[in-house]
């Protein structure tokens, strides 16, 4: 009598805000997983079943660990033991905005002289369309020797995880997958049906690298239209806020966006750019891409701008030079714990380049770094502050970049003598408001 032998193991190589909620969801179908990264202290954490991503709760890493369906590791000699591979690394940009795929290549180039005939590579980090085919399949073939489609399946299939999202995670949302060939995108594709979303199948690799870039330069475009009617609204003497509170009454046609003090996160403010870079490869401008992103990039110096005015308006005596600003909420957006590219970083800087005194406080974000670029040589590391009456007091203006629930807004704008707004945090406040400066309304 023949025994069912046991299955193989997914390896998950990059533990962040993507690989590990993808570890755990495979982990949830029953299948095994081994995750690899190369921060030890992440590697530690887990398999102690403690969690330092929030959308994942220890319990769920400690349940499969006792269940021996998670480990993670930082050797990559474990592939041998895979069934399939994925790869959930960043891909930032560089100092000249342009695609920095090191971590993508350091995976392949890991996993290509221990590649195997019969496993299966999936690439989730985000990038440029081209991506698989000319950055990763060429690293695989020099190491291992082995042909994509043939000898090995080669798929993309792009990460859609929305930090802080309680309804949609990384089991029940779908899945876009296209591989180097119908064979690869098939086995992809039921792989990730085992997690329990829906799959959709594209032609290719290029188009499922697309979709994503499609998916996220839809919200940039979009919030920077929104950021220029905030601009104009303010000019003009209007509320964006109740504009748009009021087209949002249109059942058809019109899809809400907020403004803001720019745009953060690994997905909007990376995304556009990349595809903007790749572009230039087809003699294209993508001059609506690039509008948007410039909008975008202009708005923390707008926000600074609005405490200068306030400055200017509430305490004649007081200018940004020799001022004390405090920064409530540096998170890219309100109640998570993840400051990624978080306009914030942008926002603190030019106001200590204009002689501001700045402090700030998230409950979620300790600590938090500025500089070590153009506007910064220095790399700074500041820590947030208790949210305190005497803090509040201290300081001649609060500027609120994120607007997070946790904090009690009514008693900040109470205890405050300016406070300026850029996320309409304060809307529910009715005392104290010709204290406040909102991006997007009338200078009171």
């Amino acid at each position: 009598m023949t025994q069912n032998r046991p299955e193989r193991p997914i390896a998950v190589i990059g533990l962040g805000y993507v690989g590990l909620p993808l570890a755990v969801a495979l982990g949830h179908a029953g299948i095994p997983v081994i995750g690899i990264d190369l921060d030890p202290h992440k590697i530690e954490l887990l398999n102690k079943s403690e969690s330092y991503i929030p959308d994942v709760p220890a319990d769920q890493i400690a349940e499969l660990v006792n269940q021996k369906l998670f480990r993670a590791v930082m050797d990559y000699d474990t592939l041998g033991q895979v069934d399939s591979i994925f790869i959930c690394v960043p891909t930032p940009f560089d100092a000249n905005k342009a695609p920095d795929l090191t971590a993508v290549k350091l995976a392949a180039e890991g996993i290509a002289p221990r590649l195997l005939r019969g496993q299966m590579v999936i690439l989730q980090s985000t990038t440029y369309p081209g991506t698989t085919e000319e950055v990763v399949l060429p690293i695989l073939a020099a190491g291992s020797g082995l042909k994509a489609g043939v000898d090995y399946d080669l798929a993309f299939s792009p990460e859609r995880i929305d930090p802080g999202n309680k309804q949609f995670n990384a089991i029940n949302t779908p899945k876009v997958v296209g591989g180097v060939n119908e064979h690869s995108t098939q086995r992809a594709a039921d792989l990730l049906r085992r997690i329990g979303a829906p799959v959709e199948i594209v032609s290719s690799t290029r188009a499922a690298e697309m979709t994503k870039l499609l998916e996220n330069i839809f919200r940039s475009v979009n919030i920077a239209l929104v950021n220029e009617m905030a601009l104009l609204c303010e000019r003009m003497g209007i509320d964006l806020w109740e504009v748009v509170r009021a087209a949002s009454t249109k059942p058809f046609g019109f899809m809400p966006f907020s403004p803001g003090a720019g745009v953060g996160g690994h997905c909007i403010p990376i995304d556009p750019l990349y595809l903007s870079w790749k572009a230039r490869e087809f003699d294209f401008h993508t001059n609506f891409i690039d509008l948007a992103a410039q909008v975008n990039q202009g708005m923390p110096y707008h926000v600074v701008d609005l405490a200068a005015q306030g400055l200017a308006r509430h305490a004649p005596h007081k200018s940004l030079h020799g001022a004390k600003v405090l920064v409530l909420g540096v998170a890219f957006k309100r109640d998570i714990d993840d400051a990624r590219e978080s306009p914030a970083e942008r926002v603190i800087e030019l106001l200590m380049l204009r002689g501001a005194s700045v402090a700030y406080h998230d409950p979620y974000i300790p600590r938090f770094h500025v500089g070590g670029n153009v506007f910064h040589r220095e790399l700074l590391w500041l820590e947030s502050k208790p949210l305190s009456d005497e803090l509040l007091d201290d300081y001649d203006c609060v500027v609120i970049v994120t607007g997070h629930r946790a904090v009690d807004y009514a008693h900040v704008v109470a205890q405050s003598k300016l406070i300026v707004d850029s996320c309409n945090a304060t809307a529910g406040v009715t005392p104290g408001r010709e204290k406040i400066v909102r991006l997007g309304a009338p200078l009171i």
